[in-house]
Parts: structure tokens; sequence; C-alpha cells
């Protein structure tokens, strides 16, 4: 394993173990085992190796499922997975919306962000829908991709902010089941 890889493990551990702002380049370079320049040599800063390293632990499911989303068989136990997720590994959650707000300020970053989300809604709609991503229609992804991705935001919020109080996943399928109950009438208005 090269130093560039050796570095994207160390920081995808340090997202999970301290989160993103208290990651240092010292931290990510001694627990790769490389020189604090390696980071800049391959990443150019701490904060283009940490994006890297989160976007491809997001992309890849591992902070979501521990890798296993596509193991669900049931949106129910999309859920269970997620609020396991939420509960098991604040840090990283909290590391993602840290992103999310230096993003707000770093136009680069909010591209690598926005493009996260619409690979987020694809993706979403695929473990939902079974259906391949090539073969999804724009409507599904923009639809229940979407609304798939905000839930899950909205979860993760509650999740780190108030623990006690956040939903567990058969709250949150009882309230889908009621908010679908209600949904005819609103379309009727």
């Amino acid at each position: 394993m090269g130093n560039r890889e050796k570095l994207l493990d160390a920081a995808r551990k340090c997202l999970f173990d301290k989160g993103y702002e208290r990651t240092t380049v010292r931290d990510l370079a001694s627990t790769a085992g490389v020189s604090m320049a390696a980071i800049g040599y391959h990443f150019g800063s701490k904060e283009a190796l940490l994006n890297q390293a989160l976007f491809e632990a997001l992309d890849s499911g591992e902070a979501l499922f521990g890798g296993a989303a596509d193991g669900a068989t049931s949106v129910a136990d999309l859920w269970r997975g997620l609020v396991e997720a939420f509960s098991g590994n604040t840090t990283f959650w909290l590391a993602n919306l840290e992103t999310v707000m230096l993003a707000l300020r770093d136009p680069e970053l909010r591209d690598q962000v926005a493009e996260g989300l619409r690979q987020g809604r694809t993706g979403m709609a695929r473990v939902i829908t079974g259906i391949d991503e090539a073969e999804l229609p724009e409507e599904t992804v923009r639809t229940l991709g979407s609304v798939q991705l905000a839930l899950i935001s909205g979860m993760m919020i509650q999740h780190l902010i108030a623990p006690q109080d956040a939903p567990t996943a058969d709250e949150v399928m009882a309230g889908l089941a009621a908010l679908n109950a209600h949904l005819p009438n609103y379309a009727r208005t």
C-alpha cells in the first residue's frame, strides 16, 4: 500500500475516531505512518484529504451501514441500519455535518458536496427500488431518492443533537405509514 492509500485509510480512521475539526495533520501522518509533508504532496491540504476520505466512506456505504446497505431486505431493515449507524458513530456523522457547513464558504467543496448529494439520491433510490442506477428514471431519483436523503439528513441531526429523543427505526416506519395515509387527501386538494 502506497502513502496515498495509507493516508486515505488514516483519514477514514480519524474521521470515525476524532471527527473533522479535531483531526490534525499530525494525527493523520502518525496514523498513516508517513511524514506530514506527504499530505501536501498527495492531497494539497488536510481538508482535501479529509474530504476525499469522507466522500469515499459515504459512497461505499461504510458509514451508513458498515457496507451492508445492499443487504437490507426491506425499507424497515434499511432504517434499522441507519439508526444503528447514527447511534454508533456520532463522530463520523458530526464530521459529515462539519463538511456541509464548510462547503457553504468554499465553492470547490460545495461542488463536491453537491455531487455527493446527487449520488446519494441515486443510491438511495437504487437501494429502495432494487433498480440498477443506470436504469433508474430521473423522476424516481428526484422524488424517492431526494425524499429518502432528506429523511436521512433530518434523522441524523436528531440523533446527533438529542439521541434520547430521536425516533427509532420502527417509529420512522410508523411515521411514514401515517404520512402516507394523509397523502391521498393532500393530492385531492
